[in-house]
């Protein structure tokens, strides 16, 4: 069973950018030496990432909070 979508527009675009943002700092963290900093990027930038490509985000279905529009929920 596929959770419902309530990630959409805006909120989805910003979540794509900050998650890609963050894997990419993540990598010169890492780079730099910072693993930790570099591991909490990372995660952090891959949960935004998940959010984005589902559409679906657990902490807005927890707070009942949905962004999608009418025609995105497919």
């Amino acid at each position: 069973m596929r959770p419902a979508k309530n990630v959409g527009g805006l909120d989805r675009t910003v979540r794509g950018v900050l998650g890609t943002s963050l894997v990419v700092a993540a990598l010169v963290a890492i780079l730099a030496g910072r693993r930790t900093a570099g591991v909490l990027a990372v995660v952090a930038g891959a949960g935004l990432l998940v959010n984005w490509a589902t559409g679906f985000c657990g902490a807005n279905a927890l707070l009942g909070i949905d962004t999608c529009s009418d025609s995105e929920e497919s």
